[in-house]
């Protein structure tokens, strides 16, 4: 598997070196489906101008990032292209890795199952095989490193490709089961953005299944290995948060990158839900709904904890798809990341209802996004209506996505549990129908 993701690896950083050489490049750093104003390039360089006037890069409204992304540019900004692309290697190797070590684990624990003979005989069609398992995580790279929208994100630039190599070096890390490592890159992804928090839940589910801690309340192992992770993540936090303010000699960064994500005062138009409707609201209604859509991201971690505790890697995929969709500034760069692990689900396309649909539907707001955005800017014979439909059509589509692929799964579990074909007392076939 080494040559072909090698190879795999080449091409993706070719395409790449070759958009940075073309005239493409500005375009796309233009585009606001693409950037934020978190993540742009542009925002970047101009902090930059100012940290090397020996001005605070976070004095005015401009700069968003983070200081550890500031004083990493003012050492590589000539090779920011490089830091760039190495970010989506990382990413793409670090996928790799953690789902070929995930494939490992669930076909040991699937032949122990049927050794112990606790699957339906009438299933064993869905079973999975260490064929149809093996070229998976190649799969998974390739979705990563050639989606168009990675591709877009590395070219324009945006740091979102930082966050994403990040989040993945957490996801190995758990999958690999380093307790420390994985407490240390939560920590890093949530100093970068505060949402990736949410990821905790998944995380601890997982270490707590690897080391045979059940997840009971009552049990002291649980607490203790609770308190032990919590310790390690705000540890990390706390020395993370206390470097930025050693390198910028202020706390002027908490409220201009924090404070700007949750208060959502820049409405400049994205993929994203609150601009529009910001834009739109009452001044004395904000606060309150600027709450509610805040609420979304983290609000739905628990039901889906409750849910999913048996099946932690999943929860994470529901949980990026859930930040990418309900984040203040998203950009499709969350997107490319949640999008990258469909190939692990591949066995669950039997039970999807409404993937052609779906697929067509993103791909068509995919397409119509500069063609409107062109209509309401340049040619004036649109408005922001227009623009922001295509958007809301792009969230519902992404909501359904995900959705189905919850169902799908469920859908999967009870048939493993119950058998494939369900009969009714008199013998009948039975409609399986979840709650």
């Amino acid at each position: 598997m080494a040559a072909p993701l090698t190879l795999l690896l080449i091409v993706a950083v070719t395409i790449r070196a070759a958009l940075y050489r073309s005239s493409l490049a500005d375009l796309i750093s233009e585009r606001v489906e693409v950037v934020s104003p978190l993540t742009a390039w542009k925002r970047v360089v101009e902090g930059l101008a100012l940290l090397d006037l020996g001005v605070s890069p976070y004095s005015g409204d401009v700069f968003h990032e983070t200081p550890l992304i500031i004083y990493l540019f003012h050492f590589v900004v000539d090779y920011a292209e490089i830091t760039f692309m190495l970010a989506d290697v990382i990413t793409a190797v670090a996928l790799y890795m953690a789902v070929m070590d995930y494939n490992k684990q669930v076909f040991r624990k699937q032949k122990f199952a049927l050794e112990a003979d606790r699957y339906p005989h009438d299933c064993l069609e869905l079973i999975r095989t260490p064929k149809e398992m093996y070229y998976i995580p190649l799969k998974v790279a390739m979705f990563y490193l050639l989606n168009p929208f990675t591709i877009l994100s590395c070219v324009a630039k945006s740091t979102c490709g930082l966050n994403n190599a990040v989040i993945s070096l957490f996801i190995l890390s758990t999958i690999k089961g380093n307790v420390l490592l994985s407490a240390v890159f939560l920590s890093l992804a949530t100093y970068q953005s505060i949402y990736p928090l949410t990821l905790c839940a998944p995380a601890l589910l997982y270490l707590m299944q690897r080391q045979y801690i059940p997840v009971n309340f009552r049990r002291a192992s649980f607490w203790w290995f609770m308190a032990q992770y919590g310790f390690m993540y705000l540890g990390s936090l706390s020395v993370i948060v206390c470097l930025s303010f050693f390198l910028l000699g202020s706390w002027d960064y908490l409220p201009s990158v924090y404070g700007f994500i949750l208060s959502v005062p820049d409405l400049t138009p994205n993929i994203g839900l609150f601009w529009y409707f910001f834009a739109e609201m009452f001044e004395h209604f904000r606060l309150f709904f600027l709450c509610v859509f805040q609420i979304n991201v983290f609000f739905y971690t628990i039901p889906l904890s409750v849910k999913l505790k048996e099946h932690p890697v999943f929860l994470i995929f529901m949980q990026l798809a859930v930040i990418s969709i309900f984040k203040s500034y998203p950009t499709v760069g969350d997107i490319a990341l949640y999008m990258a692990f469909l190939p692990v689900w591949s066995h669950l396309h039997r039970f999807l209802r409404n993937i052609f649909l779906v697929s067509c539907v993103l791909l068509a707001c995919s397409a119509l996004f500069p063609v409107l955005w062109h209509l309401w800017i340049y040619a004036g014979s649109a408005n922001s209506n227009f623009y922001y439909a295509i958007t809301l059509l792009f969230n519902v589509a992404q909501i359904l996505l995900v959705s189905d692929y919850f169902y799908a799964f469920l859908r999967r579990e009870h048939h493993l549990t119950y058998g494939l074909y369900l009969k009714r007392k008199d013998g009948s076939e039975a409609t399986l129908v979840l709650k």
